[in-house]
């Protein structure tokens, strides 16, 4: 027997030495596959962000697509895994402020090339390590076809798109209502922000002949109507006509207007209407033709339009009006106990401030409907299927997307704008302004990430004229996080349809959230964040992958403990020392099967049993199922109850009936190394490179046939 077997396992030593052989053998790439002749099986990883180090949500959906890849190509698919980074514009730069301002410099500070160059330095450098930690986790993708969202090819592409979707009128250049973080002074989109439910002060203010409430006194220098619903029996003799008020910084006159939109139940039934500074308010005034006075600037402070005012923060500024309003006997009553829901950047928390700008938008309807057709025809399939409600709603509930960011770190917009009034200009070769005669000049805005992973699937399989796109597209299946369903994959399968007229895979698996052992959400502030790399590091990967899939459902949140991987590495001690066993006294026996005893024949049934159950499992992705009929079947029923039954026949059997009882142990052990090998990848492979008569990787190895 082999000396290893004399030592215990030792996943430190094995895991590291066991990849670089799958690595160099080359059967991560499907055109060095045995079965080149296999039918086509592909999935695409959901780029990491190569920023930083793997968290345990990446760790994962990477071991459950390693499953799926280790499956299919055991099948004899030609399995293509495709990894790739990426740049994560936003979350990146974020990123680096972070460290600028630990090194006391400012993102404003530094010309735009320099800052880029700094930005693609860091990344790239953390990009390695992001790329050494998915080969820790044993991720068999094939590293020969990997792709940078910042790769120059797949920067084209994306900029070709957006010309093409211009041209077809699906992108436009608008001066609508944007969600701006002022802290981070950028754009974002609706998906970039997070809705909180917050108590505030509701103020009830005098105008003229009203009193109304709001949230926002600080902006009642930007009113530029005041609204009631036309349907509200108290105020519609008012309706059409102008009142005057009281500003705190003059008098003003004010038309009354009725929309329906006014809720007659909220506060007084009247509302001050402020289209610069909410997007509610804005659409009223393209119905009323209102005018748009800002009197809030991009650093969420006060301007020269708010007379003594100007300057000021916004919650200085609304604590000092509130006081003046007061003074003045302006300022009925407050609420103090208003809830209401409040957007904020999802990133640093601070409050959205809605602002007009002129920035590129896609229109979502058109586009929204090839995917929500899809959907109902059949076309996509989700795992669970209740995230596919989720998915069509937000299709029947769309609105135009914001994909330019005021952010250097990203894919440059392939467009120029006036320096003066903001319009934008694709084709136009002229140097001045068609519109108001101003100088043209680069736009500075880069694209809003998802508008490139939202091609992913087109982009890693080099379309429109790669063999890859050829033969791999549309993509099996795509496995991401739930909190994607509104997010990444409507932008994948919109891109996909309107690309290619297919949808860019047909089945979507929903892994849930990782959190700590107590149920909670990880995050660096409250120091509860659990590194994969530290697990795998104590406890190996094999555990840790085990850990992660052992009974948890797709779309379930997932309590990671560290006990519970422990008891996995446990386990994969047991298949070494149950191997050591088996190899020990199956040595010496031929390939020829014998004539079995009733007992070894029932245990073979038995495998042939499991074996027919976990492919069907496998093939309708209950991952967590088959890992808990695997632990179960090799611990309890094989290490525990047969080989120690098995031991007895060994000691007083005739000739006959241990070569039976060999026999049997021997297939047994194969079949259950070839079953656990998509999940225990590291262990598996290294017991079978022991085995006496193997001459193959177990990774492409045949799956046991089903009898």
């Amino acid at each position: 027997m082999d000396p290893k077997f004399e030592k215990p396992y030792d996943a430190k030593e094995t895991e590291p030495r066991i990849y670089k052989k799958w690595e160099e053998s080359g059967f991560f790439n499907p055109d060095n596959l045995p079965k080149k002749n296999g039918k086509p099986f592909s999935i695409i990883m959901p780029p990491p962000n190569a920023n930083g180090r793997l968290h345990a949500g990446h760790a994962l959906f990477i071991t459950l697509e390693d499953i799926m890849i280790r499956y299919k190509r055991m099948r004899g698919f030609r399995a293509l895994w495709v990894p790739g980074a990426d740049h994560a514009g936003f979350e990146t730069q974020i990123v680096y402020e972070k460290k600028l301002e630990k090194e006391g410099r400012s993102r404003f500070q530094i010309p735009r090339e320099k800052l880029y160059e700094e930005i693609y330095n860091f990344t790239i450098e953390n990009k390695k390590y992001m790329e050494d930690d998915i080969r820790r986790l044993g991720a068999s993708c094939d590293w020969t076809r990997e792709r940078f969202t910042l790769d120059p090819d797949i920067v084209k592409e994306v900029q070709k798109t957006f010309v093409e979707m211009f041209n077809d009128g699906l992108i436009y250049r608008g001066k609508r209502p944007v969600n701006w973080c002022t802290k981070h002074q950028t754009s974002l989109s609706d998906v970039e922000t997070v809705s909180e439910e917050r108590a505030d002060p509701l103020y009830y203010m005098k105008y003229g002949p009203f009193t109304l409430a709001t949230v926002r006194p600080e902006t009642k220098f930007g009113d530029t109507a005041i609204a009631v619903n036309p349907k509200d029996p108290r105020y519609k003799d008012y309706i059409g006509k102008e009142v005057e008020i009281e500003t705190l910084i003059g008098k003003a006159r004010l038309m009354v207007i009725g929309d329906e939109y006014v809720d007659p139940e909220f506060g007084t039934g009247v509302v001050k209407v402020t289209p610069a500074h909410d997007a509610n308010d804005f659409e009223m005034g393209l119905r009323h033709n209102l005018p748009i006075v800002e009197v809030i600037d991009h650093h969420g402070k006060l301007n020269e339009k708010a007379g003594k005012y100007a300057d000021l923060k916004i919650s200085e500024a609304r604590k000092k009006v509130v006081e003046d309003l007061k003074k003045e006997g302006l300022l009925e009553k407050i609420d103090e106990k208003y809830t209401h829901v409040v957007k904020t950047c999802y990133k640093c928390g601070t409050v959205i401030e809605p602002r007009i700008m002129n920035q590129w938008f896609v229109k979502m309807s058109p586009l929204a409907k090839l995917a929500h057709d899809a959907f109902k025809e059949g076309k996509l399939t989700f795992i669970p299927e209740q995230y596919g409600k989720i998915f069509n709603y937000w299709m029947e509930n769309t609105i135009d997307w914001n994909i330019s960011r005021q952010i250097v770190w990203g894919i440059p917009i392939p467009a120029r704008v006036c320096e003066t009034c903001g319009e934008g200009f694709v084709h136009e070769k002229k140097t001045s302004c068609l519109k108001c005669g101003g100088s043209l000049v680069p736009d500075p805005d880069t694209f809003d990430t998802w508008f490139s992973s939202g091609q992913w699937p087109l982009l890693t399989l080099n379309y429109p004229d790669g063999n890859d796109f050829k033969n791999f597209y549309p993509i099996d299946v795509m496995e991401t996080g739930y909190d994607l369903v509104f997010k990444w994959i409507p932008r994948m399968v919109i891109f996909g349809l309107y690309k290619t007229q297919k949808v860019p895979f047909h089945t979507i698996y929903m892994n849930g959230l990782v959190n700590d052992a107590h149920g909670k959400k990880m995050s660096k502030s409250k120091g509860n964040v659990i590194s994969p790399i530290n697990l795998i590091a104590t406890f190996g990967a094999d555990a840790f992958r085990m850990g992660l899939v052992y009974g948890n459902a797709p779309g379930n949140d997932l309590s990671l403990r560290e006990d519970k991987i422990k008891g996995q590495k446990h386990f994969a001690n047991k298949i070494w020392n149950a191997s050591r066993f088996v190899i020990s006294i199956t040595g010496n026996i031929g390939k020829e099967k014998p004539v079995l005893s009733s007992q070894d024949a029932a245990y073979l049934s038995e495998l042939s049993q499991l074996v027919s159950e976990i492919t069907k499992e496998m093939d309708s992705h209950q991952y967590h199922i088959v890992s808990e009929k695997l632990y179960a079947y090799f611990w309890y029923t094989f290490a525990d109850a047969i080989i120690e039954e098995t031991k007895i026949r060994l000691k007083n059997g005739t000739p006959e009936e241990k070569i039976s009882a060999r026999y049997a142990l021997r297939e047994i052990l194969t079949t259950s190394l070839c079953l656990l090998h998509p999940f225990m990848p590291f262990v598996t492979e290294e017991v079978w490179q022991l085995l006496p008569f193997t001459d193959t990787l177990l990774m492409v190895e045949a799956w046991p046939s089903v009898k």
